[in-house]
């Protein structure tokens, strides 16, 4: 059973201090820096365990906000008013289109490509895609890709 994560926003300046020194590691690491993981802790003051204990657990705010953005492909049956289902689906689950490509029907099917901002989605994202697939017109959706 997958636990359910829970995230909160809080102020940075009421962060323990290993965790304010794990999110300086981290950016020293990302700016490039620094090179290694030794040379981040070694110059905020960080143990080499705390920063392991926190790295994967802290993010800055706006990335924890693109980490809901989904990138979904799927087969459409040209048929006059499915692409309007599918937008209607995308919208009654919360979802949000940030972008949408068609490709020109071939054989009566065209290939969607959906960008979609999946921080309001009430399901999670396998029931979002299974529930897509339901929707009249759409053959094989698959999740391409996360930002």
């Amino acid at each position: 059973m997958k636990r359910e994560e829970k995230f909160y926003l809080i102020r940075s300046d009421i962060l323990p201090e290993s965790i304010a020194k794990t999110i300086e590691a981290k950016k020293l690491l990302e700016s490039g820096e620094v090179e290694t993981v030794n040379d981040a802790v070694e110059r905020v003051g960080l143990s080499r365990s705390a920063y392991y204990k926190y790295k994967d657990g802290i993010f800055p705010f706006n990335a924890m906000m693109s980490e809901k953005i989904m990138t979904i492909t799927f087969s459409l049956e040209h048929v006059s008013g499915y692409l309007s289902k599918v937008l209607t689906y995308v919208a009654d689950q919360g979802g949000n289109v940030l972008s949408i490509n068609q490709t020109i029907p071939l054989q009566g099917i065209a290939t969607v490509s959906m960008s979609v901002d999946m921080a309001h989605l009430r399901v999670s994202t396998t029931e979002f895609v299974d529930g897509l697939q339901l929707v009249p017109g759409v053959r094989k959706a698959m999740i391409v890709g996360r930002g």
